[in-house]
């Protein structure tokens, strides 16, 4: 088991096994093996929610505890975190931003819903899609935020990009502000999505 434990790779193996195993079984628990829409629908689902969790983890992590603590490091221990933590972290940042988005737009389209959340159901008048349809937007929102506005220049702030000082300053502080804004949007967006299901279809 140390020896498991000691290898995230192959922790996070071990788990996906569990997971799929977990799956299956109780998917298929009547005994009927069939792939159909439900299936795909609750397969969708649950990777949806796995990578926005990791998405909205990160987002909370460099605000709640990275950004707030960097004045608190010493000089000489800054560039651990600006050339390998950070950079890391907005590997699995940015991309689990577009695949929660990705994942999110697929489960609506198979639960046939999509079009109608992403109007808002102005038409239909049915709160369920509203509310998803408002959360969706908002998830849409960040996630453009990350790719477009956040990750270019957490490029400059961290070096990556080779720019004049008051630039790289300027840069990190845009790259804060809208990872903020992110922050402010987040806790309406999971109550939307949230809300989604517990709102009548009618």
């Amino acid at each position: 088991m140390g020896n498991l434990l000691s290898s995230l790779p192959k922790t996070i193996h071990a788990s996906l096994a569990l997971a799929i195993i977990l799956f299956l079984g109780l998917f298929f628990a009547d005994g009927d093996i069939v792939f159909d829409y439900a299936f795909w629908s609750w397969l969708t689902r649950f990777i949806h929610i796995i990578v926005a969790i990791m998405w909205i983890g990160l987002l909370w992590y460099f605000n709640f505890v990275q950004i707030p603590n960097m004045p608190k490091i010493p000089d000489e221990q800054k560039p651990a975190i600006g050339k390998v933590i950070a950079p890391s972290a907005l590997f699995y940042f940015r991309w689990s931003a577009l695949l929660t988005v990705i994942s999110g737009l697929i489960l609506a389209t198979l639960e046939g819903y999509v079009h109608d959340a992403m109007l808002l159901s102005f038409n239909s008048g049915i709160l369920k899609n509203t509310a998803i349809g408002i959360g969706m937007w908002l998830g849409i929102i960040m996630a453009f935020n990350v790719w477009f506005v956040i990750w270019p220049n957490q490029k400059r702030a961290l070096g990556m990009v080779e720019c004049d000082p008051e630039l790289k300053a300027k840069s990190a502080r845009t790259a804060m502000l809208f990872s903020r804004t992110n922050t402010l949007l987040s806790l309406p967006m999971l109550l939307c999505m949230v809300a989604a299901q517990h709102l009548l279809s009618i």
